[in-house]
């Protein structure tokens, strides 16, 4: 006779993000080695002083940096891929990412920093 198994997922209980991610893991290690602090200043200048806030420019640097390591080509391949790895969204601060939580957003921010190669450029200038 053959036999089935029915999927069951009881809730995980006492078990955060934090302990699931390895402590070796590539983007622990990027944390702990890259210094993002001086992204709001830098870009604080392409901000308005009011409306809607927008995703924290911090995360929208690490989501670049997810984009460049993992070989991603588009901004919903980018949030498929954070909502199934739990190191991506450990790195970049979020407890789970949908489909259409950043897509709009990130394209939005993508275009008002680099819409000019400028900041790249100043950003290469600052690491020296």
């Amino acid at each position: 006779m053959m036999g089935t198994k029915a999927r069951h997922f009881a809730p995980l209980i006492h078990v955060s993000v934090e302990e699931l991610v390895p402590q070796d893991h590539f983007y622990r290690h990027l944390e702990r080695t890259l210094d993002l602090s001086f992204v709001r200043e830098f870009v604080q200048e392409t901000y308005a002083g009011g409306g809607r806030p927008s995703i924290d420019p911090i995360v929208f640097f690490k989501l670049q940096l997810v984009v460049f390591f993992e070989g991603i080509r588009s901004e919903r391949q980018l949030m498929r891929h954070a909502a199934d790895r739990l190191s991506v969204c450990w790195y970049v601060g979020v407890r789970h990412v949908t489909h259409y939580s950043i897509p709009s957003e990130t394209e939005r921010t993508r275009r008002r920093f680099f819409g000019s190669r400028a900041y790249l450029a100043q950003i290469r200038q600052r690491e020296q």
